[in-house]
């Protein structure tokens, strides 16, 4: 890659002087990088010896790709300062704390993975921020990510609704291990809420999404002592149906560069 395709990148991914570890990674990272203009930076950390870059993005792109399409990216750019080489992971996420998840999980400091934009909606009560805490903090990798689906209309006419399937490795969990955890937010984007639905089977938890003739099976509340609250800042895959949950998609997939949505994603970025 020359010095001109780094001048035309909108954010600093700081590898200008760097080049691709191998050709494959300087191909996936064009095709990253290709409507890096729609993405809005949510929280960013480097490394002081250098060698790692974490960022977190909002896609604006997302909602005109496919739907159900995820909405958040999360990049970890790694770095050799002696052979002037890098290579990068990428990641898809349908809600922010999975998002600082990975981030966390691939090095990055915690504190380091919160939004520093918080003009967006706030969380509307404690049990909304305690399940955050859960999904960011995933503790003995408890959580294991079966598919979601983001529903974002485009309009504030309506909110928005994300749900993400996950399988619950927690032994207390046994009678029902598929946990749905549902992100509604209003459609003035004041406040949202998280809920954890509880599911026999990924059938049961599928057809309660698309039915919705009963109120969402609640699992237990998790203790704020178990759930420490965290300061984070809170902001909102490829699917067939609205209705239906759908699978993550591959990891690196690039949305198609649309003009920019009228509403104002979660966590205030624009």
């Amino acid at each position: 890659m020359d010095d001109d395709f780094y001048a035309g990148l909108e954010h600093d991914y700081r590898v200008a002087g760097f080049q691709a570890r191998a050709k494959s990674v300087e191909d996936d990272f064009i095709q990253a990088t290709l409507s890096d203009d729609m993405f809005v930076t949510a929280a960013d950390h480097h490394s002081a010896d250098g060698r790692n870059s974490y960022l977190l993005f909002y896609d604006r792109a997302a909602i005109w790709d496919v739907p159900g399409q995820a909405e958040f990216v999360a990049l970890h750019i790694t770095r050799d300062p002696e052979q002037s080489t890098f290579d990068f992971a990428i990641q898809r996420a349908p809600v922010v704390p999975l998002a600082q998840s990975w981030l966390i999980q691939r090095g990055c400091p915690t504190e380091a993975t919160l939004p520093t934009r918080n003009h967006g909606p706030q969380p509307a009560d404690p049990l909304t921020t305690r399940l955050e805490d859960l999904l960011r903090t995933n503790p003995e990798n408890r959580y294991e990510v079966l598919a979601h689906f983001t529903d974002n209309p485009g309009t504030f006419d309506f909110g928005t609704e994300v749900h993400t399937l996950v399988y619950d490795h927690h032994p207390h969990s046994a009678s029902a291990p598929y946990r749905l955890f549902l992100e509604e937010t209003d459609k003035n984007f004041q406040t949202y809420t998280v809920r954890e639905g509880a599911f026999p089977s990924a059938e049961a938890a599928d057809e309660w999404v698309m039915t919705r003739d009963t109120p969402l099976p609640l699992a237990p509340a998790p203790s704020s002592s178990t759930t420490p609250r965290a300061q984070t800042a809170r902001a909102r895959s490829a699917g067939t149906s609205a209705n239906h949950l759908a699978g993550p998609p591959a990891a690196g997939t690039v949305p198609r560069t649309p003009p920019s949505p009228t509403r104002h994603p979660r966590g205030g970025m624009r």
